[in-house]
């Protein structure tokens, strides 16, 4: 497991944990939850804030929020 904001650009993840105290509120409804398919799809300049793919839904969050969600990267086949 590694913090999100630790993924590479293209790379996707599983969800494994996050700190819903952490977090804001928005973030879990829109689906920032363990076992959801998590995908960072680019940094914006200067690595903040990344820009992300949870299941369909797309959005940017910083990189002080991502360290709060652990994550578990999935193999390219």
């Amino acid at each position: 497991m590694l913090p999100l904001h630790q993924l590479a650009p293209g790379q996707k993840a599983i969800i494994e944990s996050i700190e819903t105290e952490s977090l804001p509120l928005k973030l879990i409804e829109m689906g920032c939850l363990p076992g959801n398919e998590i995908a960072l799809l680019y940094w914006a300049p200067f690595r903040d804030p990344l820009y992300l793919r949870i299941e369909e839904v797309h959005l940017a969050i910083r990189k002080e929020v991502a360290q709060h969600i652990m994550v578990k990267p999935l193999v390219d086949d």
